[in-house]
């Protein structure tokens, strides 16, 4: 079921989504080689709680952090720890916060110092299919409409969308209907409509899409070892088109 949102709703979700876009600047400053993804957890937790909200992931499913980290073939879900970023690498970080009863849900993949030309690419890549996707996140029309915009742009450059994971609706619950999946014809799929709030998150592979769940039963690799990049908006559907909801508002 589908649930729509009140003008309300969508100013807390908007409140979420912002406490959730200015953890992730900060913890952009903070990517360097060197440092451990157990510091970024804790640089996590300790913005979104000084901002008045709380952790939206810390115990969902029971999920043990407030931080999903994401390195090089990691594509989402990575459990922090005490491993060190370096330089090279690149780095998925996906945040989530309640406020007010509200979630709200982003992702950016940051480059740890010298990226190589092929890891920026990718990255540029992913970032740009997400832009697409919620070009198309137009009242009226369908949820192929997104992914096309997605699978097509991301595939034109040679790179792959993964299939397993999927965007989602958002609100009251981390995980709402619909599924927004990152592939899809045009046309086709369930008709956007004004109210609905999604959560868009391509997830482009530099080689095939098809992934591995690691033994920790949460960290989502590539299966072929080569990268994935990960970036995600919370995006409310108005009838004057989409409004991003998860960008730092001055």
């Amino acid at each position: 079921m589908v649930f729509f949102k009140s003008q309300d709703d969508i100013a807390k979700i908007r409140k979420a989504s912002q406490v959730v876009a200015a953890t992730l600047e900060k913890l952009g400053r903070s990517v360097q080689s060197g440092i451990s993804t157990l510091e970024l957890d804790a640089i996590a937790e300790s913005e979104i709680r000084k901002s008045g909200a709380v952790p939206a992931f810390k115990g969902y499913r029971g999920f043990p952090a407030t931080l999903c980290v994401s390195i090089n073939e990691e594509v989402i879900h990575g459990i922090p720890s005490k491993k060190t970023l370096k330089d090279g690498d690149i780095v998925g970080l996906d945040l989530g916060a309640i406020w007010d009863g509200f979630y709200g849900d982003a992702a950016r993949t940051f480059a740890v110092g010298d990226v190589s030309p092929k890891a920026k690419l990718l990255m540029d890549v992913t970032e740009k299919s997400l832009l697409l996707g919620i070009e198309q996140a137009q009242a009226g029309n369908r949820l192929g409409d997104i992914g096309y915009a997605v699978q097509s742009y991301a595939e034109k450059h040679g790179f792959s969308v993964v299939r397993e994971f999927v965007g989602h609706g958002i609100g009251r619950s981390l995980h709402e209907d619909p599924q927004v999946p990152n592939y899809g014809q045009p046309g086709h799929g369930q008709r956007i409509k004004a109210g609905m709030v999604l959560a868009i998150e391509p997830m482009v592979c530099q080689g095939g899409p098809e992934v591995d769940i690691l033994d920790d039963n949460w960290t989502a690799v590539t299966r072929d070892g080569k990268l994935s990049a990960h970036f995600e908006h919370s995006v409310a559907i108005t009838p004057e088109g989409p409004v991003i909801l998860s960008v730092v508002e001055s």
